[in-house]
């Protein structure tokens, strides 16, 4: 019999996370049995933290639940022939440090992952944050060679791959972070242009800057006051991916928004939100481009890793601060 460590959610979060909302326990998991629902036992390796998860949580949770979450996850006990032991997974599975499956909800990594790339990267650009920039950029965007695009929240893992993704097809690309280690990580990955969006004097003006002649893409991580202001600075039929809203996420009080319809209406707007499950029957599409993207050197990666499960509020908390460059992991 296994023991698992598992993070709970103690108490809904009200503002920001606090590491009392959390509570570490342990879970005895059941042996495997011949012909049982439950034919594999695995164990996590890398989990992810996301800014999705604090909505989230208050949307699909109750408080006691397993916190929400992905790991990529080694397979040490296996009855179930379409899954070896010592093959890597990613699942759905929360915080948890082991845990069982009847194996659906697996996603085998792809055979072609090579053996010098880190399998934590199936958690950021080679994974859900990766695909969530693809198909952003493809389907709701639909950016074309030539195009300006911005993109907030830059040096995280979705803005990171947006921009990457964006020079590849032919655009000139517009950046903004919280920090000058990133405005200058925006500049090393192929950004035209990435300013700090905490020292600058008027957001408007260095929207201005950048890109005198507006933007025809805006994939909008943030939210609240930024996308208010950028909204302004789109051209004609220009296209808005709101993707996130991580500046509204730890409100107590709901923000008072800025009224877009005039500029919606003027410039023949379209803003469209989206979730990449959106596209679960293109994955293996996405995952199979932006592999072959970061073999060859066209798409580079940061990671922020954290170890120990323990560990885990403190990594969480810390992404939605914007410590992290890159893609948050903790390594168990």
């Amino acid at each position: 019999m296994v023991t698992a460590k598992v993070w709970v959610l103690k108490k809904h979060f009200e503002g920001f996370p606090k590491t009392s909302d959390f509570d570490l326990k342990k879970i005895e998991l059941p042996n495997l049995k011949d012909g049982g629902k439950w034919k594999l036992l695995l164990e996590s390796v890398f989990l992810s933290v996301d800014p999705y998860m604090r909505p989230y949580s208050r949307r699909d949770m109750k408080e006691g639940d397993i916190m929400i979450g992905t790991q990529v996850a080694r397979i040490v006990e296996s009855k179930n022939p379409a899954f070896t032991v010592g093959d890597f997974v990613v699942a759905r599975s929360g915080w948890r440090t082991h845990f069982i499956s009847d194996g659906k909800d697996l996603q085998l990594l792809p055979s072609s992952w090579p053996e010098s790339l880190p399998r934590s990267l199936a958690l950021g650009t080679v994974g859900m944050p990766g695909l969530t920039a693809y198909f952003g950029l493809l389907e709701v965007c639909k950016m074309k060679p030539g195009e300006t695009v911005l993109v907030n929240a830059a040096a995280g893992a979705v803005g990171s791959v947006v921009g990457q993704l964006a020079k590849i097809g032919g655009c000139k690309v517009v950046g903004c972070a919280g920090s000058e280690d990133k405005v200058a990580y925006l500049k090393e990955i192929g950004f035209d242009e990435a300013f700090n969006y905490k020292t600058v004097t008027s957001l408007d003006e260095a929207l201005r800057k950048a890109s005198p002649d507006g933007y025809d893409c805006f994939f909008d991580n943030v939210g609240g006051e930024f996308a208010s202001i950028a909204i302004n600075h789109m051209k004609k039929y220009g296209r808005i991916a709101v993707c996130g809203a991580i500046s509204q996420y730890n409100d107590s009080v709901p923000q008072k928004g800025a009224y877009i319809q005039i500029p919606m209406i003027f410039k023949e707007l379209r803003m469209e939100g989206f979730i990449v499950s959106r596209w679960n029957n293109r994955r293996d599409e996405g995952l199979k481009a932006l592999l072959k993207w970061v073999v060859e050197g066209k798409v580079k990666c940061r990671e922020e890793v954290t170890e120990g499960f323990e560990n885990m509020p403190m990594a969480f908390m810390g992404m939605l601060k914007g410590e992290n460059l890159g893609k948050a992991i903790v390594k168990v």
